[in-house]
């Protein structure tokens, strides 16, 4: 039995039973490498991760990807760089800053700044009017800006539900912690011989945003209220040439994306350590599309150290995905009635 209180050093460690656990890892559908980037306003500088697959059932419930990677951005007086007013309907936006600080407003009244390793979920609903820039301090300081911006669908029932937000601070997101296996018989043996000495062995962790009580039981769950099953998990691996095994729930799609570093991961079928494992390399920004096998297990080989991946998802809603600009909806005529609404002031 697992219990913790979310704290900022809340953590808990998953045992990594190899012996017992399924030989058949989640296979890769299709890798797609870093695409170009392009400018969002003028703060976000960002990588469509998702590119042509954006927007389509392949990736449900998630929508739109955007990574914004580390960009150093001078200091600026006046008017923050940023994205200024524009409407959403039909969907959630997740913003993720991993350094430097994102400002928020909109015309329901939240309004928030989050920094390093803090989240704002903001479900748009029937309809909202915001605006998202660099926070007056960060503005004013300069620095770095690391972000990223996710769009998850709303499922039909759901899409005209009252707007809402909710600000995830980084003391909230609960941690697992999952052990490192190394495969390199020489450096076991030197480790095991030192083992009275030598420090503890790096730990994988996986910060959960979302989800996560399907993987590691209901006592580890991710703060983020959803309208269906969502998985959105922040993954450091400290070791290269280290591996991991990291459980996910098999009915739901599974999406890795590359934040920093490098890892291959490694599918098939193994027996009793025979049989050959197909391997698919991943580097910065790069993203692999899941196979949905009936696999709840992915085994990432590390190939650079401090490797940070997105790990991400959700049971597929199976529904129409109509897609106009802020708005997504179901039908081409619900777009056309979401563009009424917003002109006519009724978000």
């Amino acid at each position: 039995t697992f219990s913790f209180t979310p704290t900022q050093d809340a953590s808990s460690t998953c045992p990594n039973n190899s012996n017992t656990m399924p030989t058949k890892f989640r296979s890769v559908r299709r890798v797609m490498e870093k695409p170009y980037a392009h400018w969002v306003g003028d703060g976000f500088h960002v990588f469509p991760v998702f590119a042509d697959l954006a927007f389509k059932e392949d990736l449900s419930p998630l929508l739109m990807f955007d990574y914004a990677a580390p960009k150093k951005f001078p200091s600026k007086l006046g008017k923050p760089r940023g994205v200024g007013q524009h409407p959403h309907r039909g969907f959630a936006t997740v913003t993720i800053a991993f350094q430097g600080e994102v400002e928020h407003r909109d015309n329901k009244g939240h309004s928030g700044v989050i920094g390093a390793g803090d989240v704002q979920w903001m479900t748009a609903g029937r309809g909202i009017v915001h605006e998202e820039y660099h926070s007056t301090n960060f503005t004013r300081e300069g620095g770095t800006l690391e972000m990223c911006q996710l769009w998850v669908n709303l499922p039909k029932k759901h899409k005209m539900t009252k707007p809402s937000y909710q600000a995830i601070l980084r003391q909230e997101i609960p941690t697992v912690e999952l052990p490192l296996q190394i495969e390199d018989d020489a450096i076991r043996h030197a480790s095991e011989e030192k083992k009275d000495d030598r420090p503890s062995s790096p730990l994988a962790t996986v910060r959960l945003i979302a989800g996560g009580q399907e993987a590691f039981g209901d006592k580890r769950k991710g703060p983020a209220k959803t309208f269906s099953p969502v998985q959105m998990w922040d993954v450091n691996l400290p070791k290269a040439g280290s591996q991991v095994d990291i459980p996910y729930p098999p009915d739901q799609n599974c999406i890795v994306f590359v934040r920093r570093g490098a890892v291959q991961i490694l599918s098939g079928n193994v027996e009793e350590g025979k049989g050959k494992q197909k391997s698919n390399k991943l580097g910065l920004a790069d993203v692999a599309i899941m196979h949905l096998d009936g696999s709840d297990m992915l085994r990432i080989h590390v190939d650079a150290n401090d490797t940070s991946l997105l790990i991400m998802g959700g049971v597929p809603l199976n529904e129409p995905i109509a897609a106009g600009g802020p708005m997504v909806m179901n039908t081409q005529e619900e777009l056309r009635q979401a563009m009424v609404d917003y002109r006519s002031g009724k978000f």
